[in-house]
């Protein structure tokens, strides 16, 4: 047995006085869907609904043994790292000096507050991420304390490799196929490195955010100029170098990228179907199932649902963008006559399922026509040709702006 499994066995084993094993569950829904055995490995469950607070604890653990007079632990992080960080403060009875943008939304910081009690300290700091985490760093530089890496630090990695140990107690065996999500890589890297080549691999990373994608094409770490936030959990611009360096040799056809309106329909589906509720990042395994529904036909997959800290204040986007994803709601600029009944006219060109969702008069362009923003809902997205046909024979001409980011960051 390699080193590596060794120390993640070790580390699973002590995790279990703080919190038991997250449940390895058969979906019969995903199952019956894809034609395999679908597994679900629920870390979502965790006392602070992510596998995060593995890797905080292993790292904690290992750090209190080498130095127990190491009693300051530092961390910047927005969201699941932060709250895994203040759960293992006031497990070990240590202090934690936890920086959060200051754009962070207070559920989350009211959150991390509960975990920690009287053992954490939140400062709000800088409104992006690098200020945040350069004041954190300065901060362990100044007072002497140990600085918990989210994702690229050994320690972190052989604790979140700790999800393996359970899989593979849990089902008797390694999987034929597991599915991981991929952010800074501290996941991934320790189950495949726990793994190996024992079980197949599809790695997926939100289609706005995919650094470990382009680093497998530079063959080292790179930076993205543009990262799309929506999956926070996992939008990272640079993998780690450290969980790259585990990673470095996997096939960059295995790793498969999750368009982040697709995600928000998976979110949903999970939530309806099966009363999951998923974080964005948390429902990339489960995404994108239909990409590799041919590979994973007849076999044992597994899928880490890697967390639920999902606030509802966004259910109404996410909503928003399955339904664009789907076909089913569309926006539209309509050209309207200004005369009477012209309104009744494009009216009557529904269909019996097709529902306005949004009307706002835009401005009148000229003498004769005004531009009107229309939003419509419907059952099925063929709907929508029929009913385009009945606008434009009703002599009315639109623009489809569904689609359009430039013109929907004005608009919708």
């Amino acid at each position: 047995m390699s080193e590596f499994r060794k120390c993640a066995r070790t580390a699973e084993a002590a995790m279990r006085s703080v919190f038991p094993a997250t449940p390895l569950q058969l979906n019969a829904h995903l199952s019956a869907r894809f034609g395999a055995d679908i597994w679900l490995k629920r870390e979502d469950l965790t006392p602070v609904r992510s596998y995060k607070l593995r890797g905080a604890f292993n790292a904690m653990r290992k750090c209190r043994a080498t130095d127990p007079d190491q009693r300051i632990f530092v961390c910047a992080s927005a969201g699941n790292h932060a709250q895994g960080v203040a759960f293992m403060c006031k497990h070990f009875d240590v202090q934690g000096v936890i920086f959060m943008p200051v754009t962070t939304p207070q559920q989350k910081i009211f959150k991390t507050q509960v975990f920690g009690g009287e053992n954490v300290e939140i400062r709000l700091v800088g409104d992006y991420f690098d200020d945040t985490l350069a004041a954190a760093q300065s901060y362990c530089a100044e007072a002497g304390a140990a600085f918990l890496s989210p994702f690229d630090d050994e320690d972190v990695i052989e604790g979140q490799a700790s999800v393996a140990v359970e899989i593979e107690a849990q089902l008797g065996r390694a999987p034929d196929h597991i599915i991981l999500p991929v952010g800074g890589g501290g996941l991934s890297s320790g189950i495949y490195s726990y793994f190996g080549a024992t079980t197949d691999y599809t790695l997926v990373e939100p289609e706005g955010g995919m650094s470990l994608a382009a680093a497998l094409d530079a063959t080292h770490p790179v930076t993205l100029a543009h990262v799309d936030s929506f999956v926070d959990g996992a939008a990272v611009a640079r993998i780690g170098d450290k969980t790259f360096a585990r990673l470095a040799t996997m096939d960059p056809a295995h790793v498969l990228a999750a368009p982040e309106d697709r995600i928000c329909a998976t979110m949903l589906e999970m939530l309806n179907v099966e009363g999951i509720v998923l974080e964005p990042a948390g429902a990339l395994a489960v995404d994108v199932l239909t990409d590799v529904a041919d590979q994973i036909r007849g076999k044992t997959v597994v899928c880490v649902t890697s967390g639920g800290n999902f606030d509802f204040e966004r259910l109404p986007e996410v909503k928003e963008r399955a339904q664009r994803y789907s076909g089913v709601k569309k926006y539209f600029i309509l050209r309207m006559p200004q005369r009477p009944g012209a309104l009744r006219d494009f009216l009557e060109t529904l269909g019996p399922e097709d529902d306005i969702a949004r009307f706002e008069y835009l401005k009148k362009s000229a003498r004769n026509f005004g531009s009107v923003l229309i939003g419509i809902e419907t059952s099925k997205p063929e709907n929508f040709e029929a009913l385009f046909e009945r606008i434009a024979a009703a002599g009315m001409t639109f623009t489809d702006i569904t689609n359009d980011e430039t013109l929907g960051q004005f608009v919708l």
